[in-house]
């Protein structure tokens, strides 16, 4: 039944390769131009020390000793056979090339399906993709390349501090397909300065930019962090559970169906957040949303149908 709700990551991951595939995450020493002073100092306001890197190996590891190790764990823990290592923290392309192309060719082996590699916007140039659509040709592997997106209201990215505009996400969505490569926007679906037209936008522009998976998630308070700072001083009020799953299912409904939904709540640690989703487990989090889809007869694309931006 779930299946109908929403396009399911498990269920695209098993019929693309043949069988469960899990993502191995590997932690590589880059920063962010965003922290180093190019485009600001700090991060965005919600960023941790760890740069959503909070479940990663030590970057002072090898890329390939950090995968031998996951694969270890992982592949003996649930019985998996094929991976796809995933560059996880900060801005995994603002590096000098020669070290990317680097990164990149450890982790490729026998059992590896896909390279995943989550980046800014604003922060991949046409040398590394032109590399990367060579490595998918020679290697007859995927490639993707996560873009960090937020919000489509440029005002909403000024104020969180992301140093970069919807405008710079279009542009590097298509240059990014051009290159034959897939794609996946993160999206934070209750940031307080968005209304729920900005989240009906965000659907219809990534439908309309076509990407090809999405992840979403709640805006949770991590330690040490400017939005740890405005909360203590009561500068930001969160949203509510109910609020993030109401915002959570409008957005599946204008989205396109075509469109693989990888997440639909993430998690931080508790040792390294204040607040994170109310609390509340995201397994349950995830059911309760669920179970309010098919009490409503919700489902993704709903409403995509009367829009003028199919792909």
């Amino acid at each position: 039944m779930t299946e109908n709700l929403y396009n399911i990551y498990s269920v695209w991951l098993k019929e693309r390769y043949g069988e469960k595939v899990y993502k191995i995450p590997v932690n590589i020493p880059v920063t962010c131009p965003n922290r180093d002073g190019s485009k600001g100092t700090g991060g965005c306001v919600y960023c941790g020390a760890k740069g959503g890197g909070n479940e990663t190996l030590s970057d002072q590891l090898s890329v390939s000793e950090q995968i031998e190790r996951n694969i270890a764990y992982i592949g003996k823990r649930y019985k998996a056979k094929r991976f796809i290592p995933f560059f996880q923290s900060f801005s995994n392309t603002y590096c000098t090339f020669p070290d990317f192309c680097k990164w990149i060719r450890e982790a490729i082996r026998p059992d590896v399906v896909e390279i995943s590699i989550s980046t800014r916007p604003d922060c991949i140039t046409d040398e590394q993709l032109g590399f990367l659509a060579a490595v998918k040709k020679e290697q007859a592997i995927d490639v993707t390349i996560e873009l960090g997106l937020q919000s489509v209201n440029d005002e909403t990215l000024k104020i969180i501090k992301r140093g970069h505009t919807l405008t710079d996400y279009e542009q590097a969505i298509d240059r990014i397909k051009a290159a034959g490569l897939l794609t996946c926007t993160h999206m934070i679906l209750d940031l307080p300065w968005d209304q729920e037209e900005d989240v009906i936008k965000g659907a219809e522009i990534l439908s309309r930019k076509g990407t090809d998976f999405v992840k979403c998630h709640s805006l949770y308070i991590e330690k040490n962090t400017v939005l740890k700072q405005w909360y203590d001083e009561k500068k930001v009020t969160l949203l509510t559970k109910d609020d993030y799953i109401s915002r959570a299912i409008l957005f599946l409904e204008y989205l396109d169906p075509r469109i693989v939904v990888q997440r639909l709540i993430g998690r931080v640690p508790e040792e390294d957040s204040v607040i994170t989703n109310w609390n509340t487990s995201w397994w349950k989090i995830k059911d309760e949303l669920e179970a309010r889809m098919k009490q409503e007869n919700n489902y993704q694309g709903r409403k995509f149908a009367g829009m003028n931006n199919k792909r």
